[in-house]
């Protein structure tokens, strides 16, 4: 375990050292196969569900492992290092059940995160729409009263988890004239009338990861409201400030693993009768990856330690998703590069990595937004 993270308990540390064993004999090994097959990760959240990683993000009291953000986000980037379509499901439970613990009522969160915690209820998150991801308030999702309870229709776009989730949190408009504050989630459980998930998209990466349209015409009673009317917003905020760390810790897991591949490579392949390793210029490329990658967890890590504490890290979160997303992009890039003609092929691993990875820059506010959040927080102070 990397030294950086020695303010974890040592039961942290041994949840920590478990989870490595559990992905390195049951999850890694299937990475390259469901990339080629494209079936989505059931078995290997399965496995993560008896670790107890579907409730690493919960409190004791909603059934889950109660550690701390630091622990949450090494074990993250553990499950990241050995598939990266196994923690882009995984963390997108978290944000729905993240949604659930920050905007729900007790009742609402007795009655689903225990359920998740154990595994026995895969949920996902839903607030992108085809003409509003960047900007939540332009979403066209709608939310009226019907009867003793609320007609929810519209179209949600690239939803994690979306077609196979026991249930959805969707983020819809309640009030069209109060913008942000007119914006409410809902829990949507699959098999609802009306409730019409698409095919998995056809995606370049984290083939196992299925992501979703999801096309939605329902009535759902008064208590499927999360929480209290007009909230949606700033309960979506919170959940991706968390979102975002876990983001760079998928990165900083994946980037890890590019890494450990190019010095395997490197040290492995003999050319005119040295190792690639011993050539300057293959060194210093394997020296500037470390430098990014230390970086990147480092930004993490302090993102982490705020939110542990309950201050307010909005613009730590966005630094450290966009340092590890960008860091990673050229750890893998890099990696490739090393690799030669081989790093193209599917033979190695580092070609499915670099692909896993491009999304990272993009989803969950691409870099461009986290470069806008981090301005304008430097520009208010």
């Amino acid at each position: 375990m990397s030294g950086l993270f020695h303010m974890l308990s040592e039961e942290e540390r041994l949840f920590c050292d478990m989870l490595e064993r559990i992905v390195a004999e049951r999850i890694a090994p299937k990475a390259a196969e469901t990339d080629e097959t494209g079936a989505f990760v059931h078995d290997q959240i399965g496995v993560l569900a008896e670790a107890g990683m579907l409730g690493a993000n919960l409190p004791e009291d909603f059934g889950g492992s109660g550690v701390s953000a630091q622990a949450l986000l090494r074990a993250v980037e553990i499950v990241a290092a050995g598939c990266g379509s196994t923690v882009s499901a995984l963390t997108a439970h978290y944000l729905a059940t993240d949604s659930i613990l920050i905007g729900g009522t007790e009742a609402q969160k007795l009655a689903v995160l225990p359920k998740a915690a154990t595994g026995e209820m895969l949920g996902a998150f839903a607030l992108t729409e085809p003409t509003a991801g960047s900007d939540p308030a332009e979403m066209k999702a709608r939310a009226v009263r019907e009867g003793d309870g609320w007609r929810l229709k519209g179209t949600k776009c690239f939803i994690s988890n979306g077609g196979v989730a026991d249930f959805v949190v969707v983020y819809a408009v309640t009030d069209p004239e109060a913008r942000h504050r007119g914006i409410s989630a809902f829990l949507l459980p699959k098999g609802t009338p009306g409730f019409e998930p698409g095919p998995p998209e056809k995606t370049m990466g984290l083939k196992g990861g299925h992501v979703f349209t999801l096309n939605i015409d329902c009535h759902l009673p008064k208590n499927a409201l999360l929480g209290a009317e007009g909230q949606g917003f700033r309960t979506a905020m919170n959940v991706l400030d968390n979102g975002r760390v876990e983001v760079a810790a998928q990165c900083i897991g994946m980037a890890q693993a590019a890494l450990d591949a190019a010095k395997f490579y490197a040290q492995e392949r003999v050319i005119g009768g040295e190792a690639l390793s011993a050539k300057q210029g293959i060194r210093w490329m394997l020296a500037d990856m470390g430098v990014e990658l230390q970086a990147a967890r480092l930004m993490a890590l302090e993102a982490a330690r705020r939110r542990e504490l309950g201050e307010r890290f909005t613009d730590a979160a966005a630094m450290a998703k966009l340092k590890a997303s960008e860091a990673a992009g050229m750890v893998a890039d890099t990696a490739l590069q090393i690799h030669g003609g081989y790093g193209y092929t599917r033979d190695f691993p580092i070609e499915r990595i670099t692909r896993d990875l491009r999304i990272m820059r993009i989803y969950e506010g691409s870099s461009e937004i986290q470069r806008n959040i981090v301005a304008g927080h430097l520009l208010a102070q």
